[in-house]
């Protein structure tokens, strides 16, 4: 549980940053006071992650499959410690972009395959969504100011209807929000969900709708707590909008996240013969922006401001790679400082031993490790297995303390001794040799942990040794 808080963290920092994607432009035009949106968005943020929360998250795991929970706890710290820094700089960022780039920050440092067209749908996403926004913006603007014209309704009578209209999209937009971006939140949880199914009043709660609700509670606290900064650059600061305006780019953009998250509209258009919206984790910042500019295109440009747009834009470009690097060496430290497990035993590209011994070596080197699913069941500890002992390491000598574990080919089951005699190929002998010793470590996939060179194993063999 307590490597959920990561994940937690991360769905507040994007109910701080993106509360203002909700009711930004509406609180901006003074249409709605900030604490009265808050609420109303939060409710729905949670009942959106509950109900709808399912449709993105796939895409999301065919990118990159987390299966520790040490590893998804620091894939979402690095995520949640990007977004906070752009929240402390006032830019909206793509919580979208800086999870993927999280994601994939894991895969290499796992070694594991980054999913390409999962990665291909995501990015494409990221065009897509302001470029339908600004479209629907747009459209939707022109036909709603032609009404307005054409009705010749009273200004009080216009000005309620507009406020009615800013809360029915600011709550559309958060149900639609909390849907499409819980898969950011807790995602990466899913394979590893900590939890087990639960009965609430007669429904049974899945351990994934578990993960959702406590989703959707943290992005309702970020809304609650530190989202007014946010609010302040999107309703004010980028282009100064009119009721009606504001109207029309909340619309769009809780109808751009609604398209890419609902499962019941992907039915509707196959069964049309049309194709399918893929359910990916859209940004609610670039859909939001979008709109924003499909406003000022009509308007032709009048008030906005390029420059806030240009910080805006830098914060999506920085946002990936930031996540990323901060993602590796955050797993680094997890893994070689605090021991944590950040990644399966069966993960990674396997690490071989090739060697060319001269006369009394060894005649050849076993395979590399097996990373068989019976393996990675840590089979229980036999009586005929060797006890973990203090046993002087063939290289301890030369103040390198290298420690390893013995476990019959896994990784589950170790201690601070050199490898059992039984699991060391070439002669039998009572102490093993130094390139013995290598094989075993590299047999039991410990060289992927060991910081194991050429040059320091030089001066105690006889042999070269190359690890690949």
């Amino acid at each position: 549980m307590l490597l959920l808080s990561s994940g937690l963290f991360l769905g507040w920092s994007l109910g701080a940053n993106h509360g203002g994607n909700l009711f930004g432009p509406a609180v901006g035009a003074k249409m709605l006071p900030f604490y009265s949106a808050a609420v109303l968005c939060s409710i729905l943020v949670i009942i959106g992650a509950v109900v709808g929360g399912a449709g993105a998250t796939a895409t999301l795991g065919a990118l990159g499959a987390i299966s520790t929970p040490g590893g998804a706890f620091v894939t979402a710290l690095a995520t949640a410690a990007t977004i906070t820094l752009m929240s402390r700089l006032g830019l909206p960022v793509s919580t979208s972009q800086a999870i993927v780039g999280a994601i994939i920050g894991w895969n290499l440092f796992a070694g594991a395959p980054t999913g390409v067209g999962s990665l291909t749908t995501i990015v494409a996403s990221w065009i897509a969504a302001p470029l339908i926004a600004g479209i629907v913006a747009a459209a939707t603007y022109v036909a709603t100011r032609a009404c307005l014209c054409r009705s010749r309704m009273h200004l009080l009578t216009v000005d309620a209807m507009t406020r009615s209209g800013l809360v029915a999209v600011s709550a559309f937009g958060a149900y639609s929000l909390g849907a499409n971006n819980v898969a950011n939140v807790m995602g990466v949880f899913v394979p590893a969900a900590p939890f087990s199914a639960i009965t609430v009043a007669g429904l049974q709660v899945s351990p994934t709708h578990q993960l959702f609700a406590l989703g959707g509670v943290a992005i309702a606290a970020g809304i609650l707590t530190y989202s007014r900064r946010v609010v302040r650059t999107v309703g004010r600061d980028l282009l100064r909008l009119s009721p009606v305006a504001a109207l029309v780019v909340l619309f769009a953009h809780g109808l751009v996240l609604f398209l890419f998250s609902s499962q019941e509209v992907g039915v509707v258009l196959s069964r049309l013969g049309l194709p399918r919206i893929p359910l990916v984790p859209v940004s609610s910042t670039q859909a939001i922006t979008g709109a924003i500019l499909g406003i000022g295109v009509v308007k032709r440009a009048r008030g906005l401001r390029v420059r806030v747009l240009g910080d805006i834009a830098l914060g999506w470009v920085t946002a990936p790679p930031l996540a990323a690097v901060a993602c590796y060496v955050g797993l680094f430290f997890a893994q070689n400082v605090f021991e944590l497990e950040v990644k399966d035993a069966s993960q990674g590209s396997p690490i071989t031993i090739t060697s060319s011994f001269g006369q009394g070596g060894m005649a050849g080197i076993s395979p590399p490790l097996d990373a068989t699913p019976a393996c990675r069941a840590a089979p229980a500890k036999r009586d005929t297995d060797p006890p973990c002992g203090a046993q002087e390491s063939p290289i301890r000598g030369a103040g390198h303390a290298i420690t390893t574990g013995h476990t019959d080919g896994c990784l589950s089951r170790q201690c601070d001794s050199p490898l059992p005699r039984h699991q060391l190929a070439g002669p039998e002998s009572t102490a093993p040799s130094s390139a013995q010793w290598v094989q075993g470590l590299a047999r039991t996939g410990h060289a992927s942990r060991t910081a194991l060179s050429t040059e320091r194993l030089l001066p105690h063999l006889t042999q070269r040794v190359t690890i690949t």
